[in-house]
């Protein structure tokens, strides 16, 4: 399959199914992440992002990937996976593109996101590049009063 068979979308909505799926072979899905709603935290994902795309080949969610942003001024690329029996057809690559774009169109120039290692290399052919002198930080414990 060619990514020209496959077309990425911005959503509204998602297929609950397809994102735990993806987010499954991702590996980072945690058995808690299921809540008694049925997953309905993954509408609000779509939702709270600024924009959502998905990759549909044949009808089927093949691949995700979203962009968070104050929608004035900056945006950070996440989440964006590729079901594993797709990967490596350039799909993943089209929803980056597509997802900058859509970003673009808005007016929204600075794009970052955080690559996993290993990842530096696909990401750099998309015109990405590391930024000396910064390092992706993450919130681990929270301080008495804050």
């Amino acid at each position: 399959m060619n990514p020209d068979e496959v077309e990425i979308r911005i959503l509204n909505a998602v297929d609950r199914a397809a994102v735990e799926t993806l987010y499954r072979q991702a590996g980072w899905w945690q058995e808690n992440d299921q809540t008694a709603d049925g997953n309905a935290w993954m509408d609000a994902l779509v939702r709270g992002s600024f924009c959502f795309a998905g990759a549909f080949a044949a009808g089927e969610m093949v691949g995700m990937g979203r962009a968070i942003s104050d929608g004035a001024s900056d945006a950070y690329i996440q989440d964006v996976t590729v079901l594993r029996a797709y990967r490596g057809r350039g799909i993943g690559a089209a929803i980056i593109r597509r997802l900058c774009r859509e970003l673009r169109s808005r007016r929204i120039h600075w794009i970052g996101l955080v690559a996993e290692p290993g990842t530096q290399a696909f990401y750099r052919r998309l015109g990405f590049a590391e930024m000396a002198g910064h390092v992706p930080m993450l919130l681990k414990r929270v301080e008495n009063g804050s």
